[in-house]
């Protein structure tokens, strides 16, 4: 029987290996030198992705892709798991926003709809209405799918702002509507991204908003986010008719990089804060006292720079509240004053923690509380008040604490828990009782599927000494025989931590016998500044080799074998994947490259931002860094490397859709194995969000089916179609 498989999956192999190696790309080499380094680029021509032979080959690979995928008996498993679950749970809540007078707005969705709806709710124990379903946004033209992807309502909750977004575009089209009759206002606010960039923020009489305007509307040109502008936009007037109120054009003695996308926060009664947007741990920034702003006087002044290391700035009343990272790795929670602040020697509130990184914080009428993760995966809750520490015990053990508060005038305070094995619950906590009220506005859900699931967290010794945090989400009845499939999901960039979050497809994963991990390497922020910079330009290397490590530790303590492992990275996580596969081909089955950044020399040239994170490739030694992380250069000819599965987003304009199209273009021609290498081109997507959530299941059905026929799970091989 063992022998009739092995055929099968033979001749299978054969035709699949035949069918691909005679369509291979276009090829137009190009070849570029830097600081007497030839870099010859064979598929430079694919970069244009509106060249008919560039659109072709990636259509015959996309259709080529899916009949692999369609050949697959349980390709759809985990999309159908997936709908069955928003079913049994009833319904989601997304996007809660609650205003100061205890109005509730939130996106719904009901487990048998695509896409959420916004509604309305007087109190938490107030009556549901429904506000808006975005079928009715367009209903007469054909071929739209909208998807609210962000609401902001005013500061009293008379009026609210609906942001609309297709296809997986950043950009969204802004609708107003009267909370009361429900009257859309006719004007339509275009070339706006509130969900990712900058938000809605509300002028203190309800009259009007700020929103950042990007003027380019082509996700796929290299000028995409370049010149945006903060817009001061008075309910009921002309969009197009812009007021630019913060930008590189509108402010040159501020010298703004007009690569950097402006925008002003939050603050208090008296000023307002702008910000430069990059992809800078740090940011700049600017302070204006608002009735100049609204005068049109340009009296903007520097607040404090990229090197005075300060994050999550918050004003109240003549106080800045703020984190820093200036003499610390783990942050400190500090304070200086409005009028003469001093970043760099401010009071400090909370002293750094030796193993644990602060995260969240909110003001309250009651003192700070504030959050912290140790290793990015164990998180604690703790109250600041007049110079008291205090801890404060969660409901539950929690790998993820997040808060919400009304703000200094009020007592209120909401504590949302969830871990890789616990649904996410939200309770109000009350300082005098020491109680937490359950307040979750989403039903919690029995799944009982999942009671034998185990979340197991531990550090992998990494070559340099270092120790790498594991978290492995498994069956607590398998075996640990060296035969499990394991999938191992990492990223390790722009010092973001994979903290801990209830991923029913994770779950899974485990339940059908797999063991789900997720490699916490270096270039994320899961263990304070020294883990973000130690995996950061010059030295990326220990992003994917910590990932190296990971995997093979699982493989020596008998988790998994070689045959039995599968890599996963989206965005900057492909830098990981990409260059774990290229350094050590021999060491995985399979990897998954989801709208992955894979050809850093490039992708810095077409989106300068990104240099700020990978290095510039005009120094010489960030360009040896970024050749060094450049998977695309990285793959020979004649190297058996593993079975890949590569997306791409024809929207996406973090990810161009061109990168993932090049990296899949060399792979296949250069490739030494039998091992397949399939390109899957979205057409209806982008980055991976603003999607209906039936379009989202069914990409990550595809990955995960993909990593269990490539693992050797008996319910995903593809029978035999040669006769």
């Amino acid at each position: 029987m063992k022998q009739l498989i092995f055929i099968i999956i033979s001749i299978f192999y054969s035709f699949f290996l035949n069918a691909q190696k005679s369509n291979l790309a276009p090829s137009i080499v190009a070849t570029d030198e830097y600081f007497g380094t030839k870099i010859v680029d064979k598929y430079r021509n694919l970069e244009n992705l509106d060249n008919p032979s560039t659109k072709k080959w990636m259509k015959e690979q996309t259709d080529y892709t899916n009949s692999i995928l369609g050949k697959i008996p349980k390709r759809k498993f985990y999309l159908n798991q997936r709908l069955e679950f928003d079913q049994r749970q009833g319904y989601s809540i997304s996007n809660l926003n609650i205003t100061n007078n205890d109005k509730y707005f939130y996106l719904k969705k009901n487990g048998n709809e695509k896409v959420a709806k916004l509604y309305y709710r007087e109190r938490f124990s107030g009556e549901e209405i429904l506000l808006y379903d975005p079928a009715n946004y367009k209903s007469n033209e054909q071929n739209h799918q909208f998807v609210i992807n962000y609401i902001s309502p005013d500061l009293v909750g008379n009026r609210v702002v609906i942001a609309m977004a297709e296809k997986g575009k950043e950009l969204s089209e802004v609708i107003i509507m009267d909370v009361k009759s429900k009257y859309i206002y006719p004007e339509v606010i275009i070339n706006t991204a509130p969900a990712n960039i900058g938000g809605i923020n509300w002028l203190d009489d309800n009259s009007g908003f700020f929103y950042t305007y990007f003027p380019i509307k082509d996700p796929k040109s290299s000028d995409f986010y370049k010149n945006a502008q903060v817009i001061l936009y008075k309910i009921g007037t002309d969009p197009k008719k812009v007021v630019d109120v913060f930008s590189a054009s509108n402010n040159p003695e501020l010298k703004m990089d007009e690569k950097k996308a402006p925008i002003i926060l939050d603050s208090n009664d008296r000023f307002y804060i702008g910000m430069l947007l990059d992809n800078e741990y740090y940011r700049q920034t600017f302070i204006i006292a608002k009735q100049d702003l609204l005068e049109g006087k340009r009296t903007w002044k520097p607040l404090y720079n990229k090197e005075d290391k300060v994050r999550s700035l918050q004003l109240s009343d003549n106080d800045l509240f703020f984190l820093s990272q200036y003499n610390s790795q783990n942050y400190t929670l500090c304070k200086t004053n409005l009028v003469k602040p001093d970043f760099r020697n401010p009071e400090v509130l909370i002293p750094e923690k030796e193993d644990e990184v602060i995260g969240q914080y909110r003001v309250t009428k009651d003192g700070i509380y504030y959050t912290t993760t140790k290793n990015g995966v164990e998180a604690k809750l703790y109250q600041y008040k007049e110079g008291k520490d205090s801890s404060i015990e969660p409901p539950y053990p929690s790998g993820s604490i997040s808060l919400k508060a009304k703000g200094k005038d009020f007592s209120e305070i909401w504590v949302s828990c969830s871990g890789w094995a616990n649904e996410e619950q939200r309770f109000r906590y009350d300082l005098r009782t020491g109680l937490f009220s359950p307040e979750s506005l989403t039903p919690i859900t029995d799944y009982p599927e999942f009671r034998d699931i185990i979340v197991k967290e531990i550090t992998v010794k990494a070559r340099d000494g270092e120790e790498i945090p594991l978290s492995l989400i498994y069956n607590k009845n398998i075996k640990m025989n060296g035969k499990n499939p394991v999938l191992i999901d990492s990223y390790g960039a722009y010092g973001y931590s994979r903290t801990p979050f209830f991923s029913r497809i994770y779950l899974l994963w485990a339940n059908q016998g797999g063991i789900f991990a997720i490699a916490h390497v270096r270039g994320g922020g899961e263990k304070g500044k020294k883990w973000r910079l130690g995996g950061y330009k010059e030295t990326k290397p220990n992003t994917w080799r910590d990932l190296i490590d990971c995997t093979e530790y699982l493989i020596n303590e008998k988790y998994t074998s070689k045959d039995k492992v599968a890599i996963w990275g989206a965005s900057a996580g492909g830098i990981t994947v990409g260059r774990a596969i290229t350094e050590r081909p021999e060491l995985f089955k399979a990897a998954i490259l989801e709208v992955p950044s894979i050809n850093t020399l490039r992708n810095v040239l077409s989106m300068d931002i990104n240099s700020e994170e990978y290095g510039n490739i005009k120094d010489p030694k960030e360009f040896k860094a970024l050749q060094e992380m450049d998977a695309y250069y990285h793959i020979k000819k004649g190297v058996k490397y593993p079975a890949t599965f590569i997306t791409a987003g024809i929207n996406d304009p973090r990810v161009a859709a061109w990168e993932p199209v090049k990296f899949a273009a060399k792979l296949m021609a250069d490739n030494g194995s039998k091992n397949p290498v399939l390109l899957q081109v979205d057409y209806e997507g982008g980055h991976g969000n603003n999607t209906t959530a039936a379009h989202g299941h069914a990409n990550l059905s595809d990955i995960f089916a993909f990593a269990f026929w490539q693992l050797g799970h008996p319910d995903y091989q593809p029978q035999n179609q040669k006769k």
